[in-house]
């Protein structure tokens, strides 16, 4: 076994970082390398988590067990199917107050691969120490600002009626290297597929916002075609968030749909001024930020509407 120690002093009280560690489904807005986490049980202490992450620039997914203990402010993980090249990933979370408003947090790692290879070892070595520097970093950064947490952090969807079934609305969204042709505020989009995990999607694309404002951001996809459901995470977001998620969810039958897209933000307090001008305040960057990805994904859904109901057999 191979053992990594990361930790970090923390500026806020030890229950706050406690509690953003505890909700991993959280974490895509916390973490910068996290790109979906599911919850697939939960007994108040034992937790089973799906997980999506990138390491060393892949699309990685995993299986893992976690054991919360609040009182202790402690969590402790194991993989259950670990992610190649790893054979075996167990470790630990640790809050410790220092003082009323600060904290020291610790992240333990102890790990395996199969046959001990040197070049594997490396690998997740350094996978492990950019990712845990990355989500400490991140985490003191965004627990620091814990008072204004409400004021940063947001939800948002926009919903669409479709007179046609949702298999015809999902291949339009699942099909996103057609959108520069489909889509007027699309002006490019790089879309690659990872054959090693089937339905994860890697996406650069240029988007036009209505003052004419250009963005260039970068995504992870998971797509579940069984489910009609997609969901993504920006790894290269716009100057006002720091971080941003969201699902595409298709329900209906053969006489039509239901399509919704969800999004989640976390807005970066210190680009607020600089983006939107020197009297804008955070709830300006809220109504910004709203107006703008429920304009897009809503334009988005509209198109996805006209193509499935113009491809639809029933009309």
């Amino acid at each position: 076994m191979h053992r990594t120690v990361h930790e970090t002093e923390v500026a806020a009280p030890a229950g706050v970082v406690y509690g953003l560690i505890a909700d991993a489904v959280q974490w895509p807005l916390y973490f910068p390398p996290n790109v979906r986490v599911e919850r697939l049980a939960f007994d108040g202490v034992r937790e089973h988590l799906r997980m999506w992450a990138t390491a060393n620039g892949q699309v990685k997914s995993w299986t893992s067990w976690r054991v919360l203990d609040a009182g202790a402010r402690r969590i402790e993980f194991r993989q259950e199917i670990a992610a190649a090249p790893l054979s075996a990933m167990t470790g630990t979370w640790l809050v410790e107050p220092l003082d009323a408003d600060r904290s020291k947090l610790t992240l333990l790692h102890d790990f395996s691969v199969e046959g001990d290879l040197p070049e594997h070892v490396e690998w997740v070595q350094r996978a492990t120490d950019t990712n845990s520097r990355a989500e400490l970093g991140n985490l003191a950064r965004i627990a620091g600002q814990w008072g204004l947490l409400d004021q940063l952090v947001m939800s948002f969807e926009d919903t669409l009626r479709v007179d046609a079934p949702p298999q015809l609305v999902y291949e339009f969204l699942e099909r996103a290297e057609r959108w520069p042709a489909l889509l007027p505020h699309v002006s490019r989009l790089d879309l690659t597929e990872d054959p090693e995990l089937p339905g994860v999607q890697v996406m650069a694309m240029d988007t036009v916002t209505a003052d004419g404002s250009a963005h260039t951001t970068e995504s992870v996809r998971v797509c579940f075609p069984q489910e009609g459901r997609i969901v993504y995470k920006q790894t290269r977001t716009p100057a006002l968030m720091s971080a941003h998620t969201g699902v595409w969810t298709v329900t209906g039958d053969a006489y039509g749909s239901t399509v919704t897209s969800r999004h989640g933000v976390v807005l970066r307090a210190d680009a607020v001024t600089r983006v939107l001008g020197a009297t804008a305040d955070l709830a300006a960057a809220r109504r910004y930020v709203r107006d703008a990805l429920g304009r897009n994904s809503t334009a988005t859904m509209a198109h996805a509407k006209r193509h499935a109901e113009s491809a639809s057999p029933a009309r």
